[in-house]
């Protein structure tokens, strides 16, 4: 399976513009977060490296404000220019935090020995929710609104992970305004490899 890219104009190669986002899942953020008041100014070119190593060689690169707002118009999203403002650096951050949860699952499996776990591809599934999610509900408790599944390597060993993301606001702020996340990481249980992990997940690791 080739790796989803990013939402952007392709004129470089894919190594150099690509980010663990795709179509469908870019949709979703622009929904999301369209309407969040932002001055509005010139959409930056800049491009931010994330530390998300590649099966091939270097690292992911999220996209530009430019990038993103070209990609969501050309999609028909409607976007604002003063969102990007506010929508590149949270999905820069959140995909940073994703990552992070994923280390933390591969920590001490034998990544290391090879340079470390790599994303190999990734998919955004934001109209299918996960069974864990789809339980979640009927017991009561709200819908992800969005979710990812990221294909990572650890050396010859493809894990694949899901994550289901969640939302909320900050209660501490004046208007409560301020988006905050929780992200649900966990390895898939289609294979013994995630099965093993998830049920020594039940338990602290020493």
């Amino acid at each position: 399976m080739s790796a989803d890219k990013c939402p952007v104009d392709h004129t470089k190669p894919a190594a150099a513009d690509a980010c663990p986002v795709d179509d469908s899942a870019r949709s979703t953020w622009g929904r999301f977060l369209s309407g969040r008041a932002q001055p509005a100014g010139p959409l930056s070119q800049e491009r931010e490296t994330s530390s998300i190593p590649k099966a091939s060689d270097g690292n992911w690169v999220y996209p530009s404000e430019a990038q993103f707002f070209k990609a969501m118009a050309r999609k028909n999203h409607d976007p604002q220019p003063a969102d990007m403002k506010s929508i590149v650096p949270i999905h820069n951050a959140v995909n940073e935090r994703a990552w992070s949860e994923i280390l933390k699952w591969e920590a001490g499996r034998g990544g290391e020995v090879c340079g470390g776990v790599k994303l190999v591809n990734f998919k955004g599934k934001p109209a299918q929710k996960s069974p864990k999610a789809r339980v979640n509900m009927l017991l009561g408790y709200a819908a992800p609104f969005d979710r990812h599944d990221w294909v990572v390597d650890r050396c010859g060993t493809k894990m694949r992970y899901i994550i289901d993301f969640y939302t909320g606001h900050d209660a501490a702020t004046a208007k409560g305004d301020n988006l905050s996340f929780y992200l649900d990481v966990r390895p898939a249980l289609d294979s013994w490899e995630g099965i093993k992990m998830r049920l020594q997940g039940l338990w602290p690791r020493s």
